[in-house]
């Protein structure tokens, strides 16, 4: 019942939340008027996706030193971003869109731009609700295939009639509540944990090697299934993951909410200060699912072991705690939290990308864009959960690793090209945008994650003769090279003066004709 009075609240504040104007910007960036303290909160509360807050314990009470890996990059991609922070809000442009056409004139940028946010939104949107399908069933007591469809079926009603009416605001502010309800939570759960131990992590450590699947590697690398690809592919999962995840489009339209350059530099580190936080809290509650419940009995129930943070929860205290139902309650709202707001974020982005970049070029009309934004996210909120529940017997967790590598090889290169290189034009950008998406989505598909290994999507067939899990390692430098081979030849048409766009990016003021949105 406690639950669901939160979903209700948290359904009702957004609904009081959500702006009533028809401008277009007070929808997308809430007028630029967020403060550095409550940006930074909310871009802390962007990290804290429910795919982030199952998997991560999962991977490290399964995987011991590789899961504690993700978790470290994961971390390190906020520092990337805190590099481009204040150049993104100084352009002034706050869609990906936006960012392209800096260097490039004409709706080529744009349409680009809008691909590449449909095939990072789509997986995403899948991956996520999937988990909050699996996390609501076992919340329930039901972890039965049909309970988790029908689960994930009803948490995807509820978050799109969430995100249908949602905007930047609205969203902020449930990011801003979810950052320290998560971090209570977890700090909860991890001190219950260490007084199991006599409040010794060390012994907390001991116990959670001698429970795993493997004592003598779990504090070593290779553990981790893709690991038996090589060192290769293992730097090609850390690159995507941190390229990727710096560059993914909800951050950028995030940071330009903030009122200054400055500003967005400053809520970037609180929130790096905040995600440090989270990110060691979900290393100790995975090495504590580990050493309380055991990685074996985990794996045999779960063999990804996305539930060990429910498995932890229920294992700290005895049986008949009251506090113990209390304590899973709590769990399961900031579950609740970490879906709507990641699904409702990622959406959001993809579906102004769509609004403004391409629909908003052909009409005049700030209703009509707003209409058409509302109806872009039913349709992708629609899409996605209808491929959640139709996926749901497929092994498709490696489409985060897809999502992040398309960001990591299409959006990373094109920022840094545009921002630091002079000679970067039109051709440059497309050929290094388009390069990129293909070479990572056919990589993808001839990749060990969709053929020929036991945790394949189709382990019966054979046709992965790319030998990686991760297309990054080729797509990344890839998409470089191709800008590099685009922009060797001087157009005519050059875009933005370059000389005015990095007056622009570094003091956030106009020199010249600069580049409008």
């Amino acid at each position: 019942m406690t639950f669901l009075i939160f979903i209700g609240l948290s359904l009702l504040c957004v609904f009081m939340l959500a702006t009533q104007k028809d401008h277009p910007e007070s929808l997308y960036i809430a007028d630029r008027s967020l403060s550095p303290v409550f940006n930074g909160f909310a871009l802390a509360g962007e990290q804290i996706s429910i795919a982030v807050l199952i998997a991560i314990p999962g991977a490290i009470t399964l995987f011991g030193y590789d899961g504690f890996s993700a978790a470290i990059d994961s971390f390190i991609s906020i520092a990337v971003l805190l590099l481009l922070s204040q150049k993104i809000r100084n352009s002034g442009l706050y869609t990906l869109g936006g960012l392209f056409s800096m260097r490039a004139s004409g709706p080529a940028p744009r349409i680009a731009a809008t691909l590449v946010t449909l095939t990072i939104t789509i997986p995403i949107l899948l991956i996520q609700l999937r988990a909050a399908g699996i996390i609501t069933a076992l919340l329930i007591g039901m972890s039965t295939d049909e309970a988790q469809v029908i689960c994930t079926i009803l948490m995807g009603c509820l978050v799109t009639c969430f995100a249908v009416v949602a905007d930047l605001r609205g969203t902020s502010f449930l990011q801003v509540v979810k950052v320290p309800i998560t971090l209570v939570t977890l700090a909860v759960i991890t001190l219950l944990a260490l007084k199991k131990f006599d409040w010794d992590p060390g012994t907390l450590l001991a116990a959670a090697v001698d429970k795993s699947v493997s004592p003598d590697e779990f504090l070593s690398p290779g553990l981790w299934p893709y690991a038996s690809l090589g060192s290769l592919n293992t730097f090609g999962d850390h690159m995507v993951l941190i390229l990727g995840t710096a560059v993914m489009p909800h951050l950028l339209l995030r940071i330009s909410a903030s009122s200054t350059g400055r500003s967005a530099r400053r809520s970037m580190s609180i929130a790096a200060g905040l995600v440090g936080a989270f990110f060691l809290l979900l290393i100790t509650t995975g090495f504590a699912a580990a050493a309380v419940v055991g990685s074996r009995r985990i794996g045999a129930a779960d063999p990804i072991g996305q539930s060990s943070l429910i498995w932890l929860s229920s294992a700290v205290l005895s049986d008949d705690s009251g506090i113990r139902t209390s304590l899973i309650t709590v769990v399961a709202c900031v579950s609740f939290l970490a879906v709507l707001t990641t699904v409702t974020s990622v959406t959001f982005a993809a579906a102004v990308s769509f609004a403004h970049d391409v629909f908003a070029q052909s009409t005049h009309s700030h209703a009509a864009e707003v209409r058409f934004l509302r109806l872009a996210v039913f349709i992708l909120c629609a899409g996605g959960l209808s491929l959640s529940a139709a996926t749901h017997n497929y092994p498709v967790e490696f489409l985060i690793t897809f999502s992040t590598s398309i960001a990591a090889s299409c959006i990373f290169p094109a920022l840094i090209c545009s921002f630091f290189w002079r000679r970067f034009n039109s051709r440059g950008l497309l050929w290094s945008v388009y390069g990129g998406l293909i070479l990572c989505i056919t990589l993808t598909i001839f990749s060990p994650a969709v053929s020929g290994t036991n945790y394949a999507l189709w382990p019966e067939a054979n046709f992965d003769w790319y030998p990686f899990q991760s297309p990054g390692l080729i797509s990344v430098p890839a998409a470089f090279i191709l800008g590099w081979l685009g922009s060797k030849r001087p157009q005519r048409d050059t875009g933005n003066d370059f000389r005015s766009i990095q007056y622009r990016i570094t003091t956030g003021n106009e020199f010249g004709p600069g580049a409008a949105d």
